[in-house]
C-alpha cells in the first residue's frame, strides 16, 4: 500500500479510463493491410500517442492529415467492444468536476465519443490532440490539463499505460501512477508507482482545499 495526496487528477483516457484497445488494434490493422505494412511493430509503438506522430515516424512519405483523417474516421465508426476500464467509474462517481480532467492523444470528437460509449461522464476540462502543439511523451497536454482546472502540476496526480505517457507526466512536474493495463510493469518503471487498474486506487478527502486535498491509497 502507498499514499499520495493531490488536489487534482489528470487521466489518460485510453488504456486507463476507457478499453478501445480492441479498436485500436483492429484499425491500426486495417491501416496496414491497405498500404502492404506489417501492422504488428506499428500497434507495439501506437499506444500513447497522437496518430499523426505515430504516422510521421512509421510513413513520412504519405499525406499524413488524410491518413490521420482515415484513421479518426475508422475508430469513430467502431465503438465496437468499448467499455469502461476496471474501477474506472467508481472513481470518476467520487470526484468533483473541478478536481479532474482527461488528456488524451486521440481528437476531441474521438475522445467524447468513447467515453460516451463506455458510460463515463464528460470532464469539464478535456485536453485532446488538437489542443496543445507537441503530444507525448513531451509535457504539454499535462501542463494544459493542470491549467484548465487551475492546479500547479505538482499538486496533481497523473494516470498513464504507457511509457510515453508516463514521460510527458514526469515532464509536468506531476505525480504520476502507472496503470499495467496495456504494457507489463517492467514497462513502466518512470512511475513514482504501479497497480494493475483503476480499481487499486482508493480516493479520499483530507481536511481542507490546501495541497492535501485528497489521500489516495494505492493497492
Amino acid at each position: 500500500m502507498s499514499l499520495l495526496k493531490c488536489r487534482g487528477f489528470l487521466f489518460d483516457m485510453d488504456g486507463v479510463l476507457v478499453d478501445s484497445r480492441a479498436v485500436v488494434d483492429r484499425t491500426w490493422r486495417r491501416w496496414a493491410v491497405r498500404h502492404g505494412m506489417d501492422p504488428d511493430p506499428i500497434i507495439a509503438v501506437a499506444h500513447g500517442r497522437r496518430t499523426g506522430d505515430t504516422l510521421r515516424d512509421i510513413a513520412p512519405h504519405l499525406d499524413i492529415a488524410a491518413e490521420v483523417k482515415w484513421l479518426d474516421e475508422a475508430e469513430r465508426d467502431d465503438m465496437e467492444g468499448v467499455v469502461a476500464m476496471p474501477g474506472a467509474v467508481a472513481i470518476l462517481t467520487h470526484l468533483p468536476g473541478v478536481s479532474w480532467a482527461v488528456v488524451t492523444s486521440c481528437g476531441d470528437a474521438l475522445a467524447r465519443a468513447r467515453l460516451e460509449a463506455a458510460g463515463l461522464p464528460i470532464p469539464r476540462v478535456l485536453i485532446a490532440s488538437e489542443r496543445i502543439e507537441r503530444g507525448k511523451p513531451f509535457p504539454d497536454g499535462y501542463l494544459a490539463g493542470a491549467r484548465g482546472l487551475h492546479i500547479p502540476p505538482d499538486n496533481c496526480i497523473v494516470f498513464e499505460d504507457t511509457p510515453p505517457g508516463i514521460e510527458a507526466g514526469v515532464a509536468a512536474g506531476a505525480q504520476v501512477v502507472g496503470l499495467a493495463t496495456t504494457y507489463g510493469a517492467d514497462r513502466l518503471t518512470a512511475a513514482a508507482r504501479v497497480v494493475r487498474d483503476l480499481s487499486e486506487v482508493h480516493v479520499g478527502r483530507g481536511g481542507g482545499a490546501a495541497a492535501g486535498d485528497f489521500h489516495v491509497l494505492l493497492g
